[in-house]
């Protein structure tokens, strides 16, 4: 018989600790979790179950690493007891940072390796001092940091100990400071100075590279350095690199060299149209342009007729030209030539086509001009001048007259026509008349006029001719 208490609550009563909990009904689901069955509508909510997440264990630390080896190590400064060294940075430093520096030096050929700084160095410099003069030193630089030392940067070659009285210094000359520019079959003698004692050693290279003693020739003194090339080509064009170095001190130096020569022609020309009195040309750029620049062009044409070429453009920039007032009826050829700063070139580039001027039905109408009349009478425009003459001594009466047409000469005496009598010469030339008295007597003396005469009228000049004896003294009358 049942109980009380089954009777009271219909739930099952919960498992002890240890028990397994009694099955669920069919109609009840169970949570992906593992949570309880499902309540019924009429139960309480049950509290969801809290789920503690384990701790993590610490991240522990990177390990500390030690920097890159420091970059460029080269001598500051030396002299008979100490040396001087400058350095970079290293190229990765890390998280653990830079603590500083250590140097350390040996003797050439040795191992035995000195640390010269106690404590590092943070700077990017050190003196080592109290060195013995003569000595022939290694040395490096070492980066320290919690990691530990770093790789070694090492000086290129040992330094010897010793004082350097100049250090090595190049005196370009100004003109070498730029491109130095050179005709091809030029001498070239380039002489550059520099100081250094004791007598630097001096090379030379060409684009990097060692220089080609066959073509060029260097003759070093203890002052300055020459290059020199007999007659230079388009290959000694390039960069000329002069280095001088005493011990580990060095200075270099260069020089652009271009070796420059007349250009190629122009690869190609072509008629593009002629149209009326016109012809248009397009060409190509020459595909050797000297080593310089291309700073024009020259256009000619010919007549086919008479093969003769005349420049019509000069100094011309662009690669397209129209050729303007050609002659009608005649057929063209055209060249171009390529100029840079040498010149122009050698051979042109010449059109395959002809450029013909088609004729054209035009008839040429002379203009009518209205004659002019140039009938003018007679003007003497210079006027006889009264004369005296000396008995047996020929005398000349000038004047000048215009008129249109030519007027008609006569010449009188005393109002009489002197007409053809020998004794007188009557010249009339261009306007200009003479009347030529022959070894005049006293009776030749009068009134002398000129009469000019057309259909336009008449003009005359007169003059007075006085005819003088000679008187000779009594003295002479009796020899």
């Amino acid at each position: 018989m049942p109980s009380e208490a089954d009777k009271e609550t219909p739930e099952a009563a919960p498992p002890a600790r240890g028990e397994a909990p009694a099955a669920a009904p069919a109609d009840t689901a169970v949570t992906e979790e593992g949570a309880d069955s499902k309540t019924p509508p009429d139960a309480a909510p049950a509290e969801a179950a809290v789920v503690e997440e384990v701790p993590k264990a610490p991240t522990p630390p990177p390990p500390a690493v030690p920097t890159s080896a420091p970059l460029d190590v080269s001598v500051d400064d030396v002299n008979g007891s100490s040396l001087t060294i400058k350095w970079k940075t290293p190229e990765t430093v890390g998280d653990s940072g830079l603590d500083g520096y250590t140097i350390e030096y040996c003797k050439d050929g040795t191992t035995d390796w000195v640390v010269a700084n106690e404590q590092v160095t943070a700077g990017n410099r050190f003196c080592i001092r109290n060195l013995k003069a003569g000595d022939l030193l290694r040395v490096r630089v070492v980066a320290v940091n919690p990691g530990g030392r770093s790789e070694p940067g090492t000086l290129a070659e040992p330094v010897p100990i010793r004082d350097i009285v100049d250090r090595p210094r190049i005196r370009m000359p100004r003109t070498l400071r730029s491109c130095y520019v050179k005709k091809a079959g030029e001498q070239i003698n380039l002489v550059i100075p520099f100081i250094g004692k004791p007598k630097p050693a001096v090379l030379w290279f060409k684009d990097g590279q060692p220089m080609d003693t066959k073509r060029v020739n260097i003759r070093n003194s203890d002052r300055d350095s020459i290059l020199f090339i007999r007659s230079a080509q388009r290959e000694d064009s390039g960069v000329y690199e002069m280095s001088i170095k005493v011990d580990s001190f060095e200075d270099k130096a260069t020089i652009t060299l271009q070796i420059v020569e007349l250009p190629g022609a122009p690869t190609s020309v072509k008629l593009v149209d002629s149209w009326g009195f016109n012809a248009a040309l397009e060409w190509t750029p020459p595909k050797d342009n000297g080593n310089s620049e291309i700073t024009g062009y020259t256009v000619q044409k010919a007549d086919r007729k008479t093969g003769e070429w005349f420049t019509v453009l000069e100094h011309y920039h662009r690669l397209t030209a129209t050729v303007s007032d050609l002659v009608m009826g005649n057929s063209y050829s055209f060249r171009v030539f390529a100029e840079n700063q040498v010149g122009r070139s050698e051979r042109s580039a010449v059109t395959k086509e002809v450029a013909t001027i088609q004729k054209t039905g035009i008839v040429y109408k002379p203009p009518e001009y209205k004659e002019h009349d140039f009938s003018e009478a007679p003007k003497f425009t210079t006027q006889l001048s009264d004369r005296a003459a000396t008995v047996g001594y020929t005398t000349k009466l000038l004047c000048s007259v215009r008129g249109c047409p030519k007027p008609k000469i006569e010449w009188l005496k005393n109002q009489m026509i002197i007409g053809d009598d020998p004794k007188f010469r009557q010249i009339s030339n261009q306007g200009i008349c003479s009347l030529e008295i022959r070894k005049p007597c006293s009776f030749d003396g009068g009134v002398y006029t000129c009469r000019a005469k057309n259909a336009q009228g008449e003009a005359t000049v007169s003059c007075k001719l006085e005819v003088k004896q000679v008187i000779l003294p009594d003295a002479e009358k009796g020899k």
